[in-house]
């Protein structure tokens, strides 16, 4: 394009691309610019690199494939080093809650991606399940994530189960995709929230979808699929008033949507501690907690969700299993600072 700039360089991460925005493409979306200035990266790579924050626009990251740019703009790429097609195995430590030939029960920690994706392409639960398990670790999930038939966001933390083989990949997919309708199948979590619901259990059944704005987020939006939680309160605490401000639930799912506690929740008016991404309005609410509770949650740094009960059929002998997880420490430190109110 008349008047169109392309630079290469290189960065910590691999290579770097820069563009400044001809008078032509003023008001252009960003993808578009990037497709035609970039053609070495294909549409989809460009879209992936977007969302990932690797593209900067006068210095600033732009999530947004949507964005308008103006004449003169400076777009910069950060490309990443090529990585390998398959992930491969890491010495990450594992807390084993059970193991069989068939499947596995780990209990996540905080900080631990399920799966490789931009952003996060090795140190996950995968790169250590193809280092522990080796080569019978089901391939059906495809390379990126074999075994994997569920997953919990980063900072959740609790029960996971992975197939080891195709025939557990299969049983658990279809048990994960009942969820419980039919089977044995449960998942239950802990969830620490601000408020208390004015009846003791309900039910959130609302669909949910991408958010129309914010890529990263998820919101419930009509055009989404269905999404069903149901919950009850197990605890409440009061502030330093005396009068309630937050509550311990305990919550089933009956569907699995992304972020689907997080969003249901927070859509309901009960968003959780520590929840930046679904809870920000809520951040001053701290400041009516007692000071042990504010340093506990201050200490937190991730929502506060623990997924504490697993329950399904077994693969194999179809025996039903289930398993509990107890609170981590940072959650049980939460709830015994709640408690205190002082």
């Amino acid at each position: 394009m008349q008047g169109s700039s392309l630079e290469q360089g290189s960065s910590n991460s691999g290579q770097r691309l820069e563009v400044i925005v001809a008078g032509d493409e003023g008001f252009a979306r960003l993808d578009r610019v990037l497709a035609a200035r970039a053609p070495e990266l294909s549409r989809s790579r460009l879209k992936a690199l977007i969302l990932a924050g690797q593209v900067m626009v006068k210095g600033a990251a732009i999530r947004d494939p949507a964005y308008h740019v103006a004449k003169g703009d400076t777009i910069t790429i950060d490309v990443p080093e090529a990585v390998a097609a398959e992930p491969a195995g890491e010495a990450i430590a594992l807390d084993i809650v059970y193991e069989d030939d068939d499947i596995i029960v780990i209990n996540k920690p905080k900080g631990l991606v399920v799966h490789p994706a931009a952003g996060h392409e090795t140190g996950t639960l995968v790169n250590a399940l193809i280092a522990h398990c080796g080569a019978s670790l089901s391939g059906i999930g495809g390379v990126k994530r074999p075994g994997i038939v569920h997953r919990l966001d980063k900072d959740t933390t609790g029960l996971m189960v992975a197939a080891k083989n195709d025939r557990a990949h299969q049983s658990l997919t279809e048990q994960f995709a009942d969820h419980g309708r039919t089977g044995a199948m449960r998942r239950g979590y802990l969830a620490f929230a601000w408020g208390l619901p004015n009846r003791q259990r309900g039910t959130v059944d609302a669909p949910i979808d991408r958010h129309p704005h914010a890529r990263e987020k998820m919101a419930v939006r009509d055009s989404g699929r269905p999404a069903i939680t149901h919950w009850e309160i197990t605890e409440s605490f009061n502030g330093r008033d005396g009068k309630p401000i937050a509550s311990l639930l305990a919550c089933q799912l009956e569907t699995g949507r992304t972020h689907q506690i997080r969003v249901h929740l927070a859509h309901i008016g009960y968003p959780l501690l520590g929840d930046a991404v679904y809870g920000p309005h809520f951040k001053t609410k701290a400041n009516a907690l007692g000071p042990r509770a504010q340093a506990a949650l201050a200490a937190l740094g991730r929502q506060a969700l623990h997924a504490y009960l697993l329950t399904i059929e077994h693969p194999r002998t179809g025996e039903i299993l289930s398993w509990e997880a107890p609170l981590p420490e940072d959650l049980l430190l939460l709830g015994n600072a709640l408690r205190a109110a002082e």
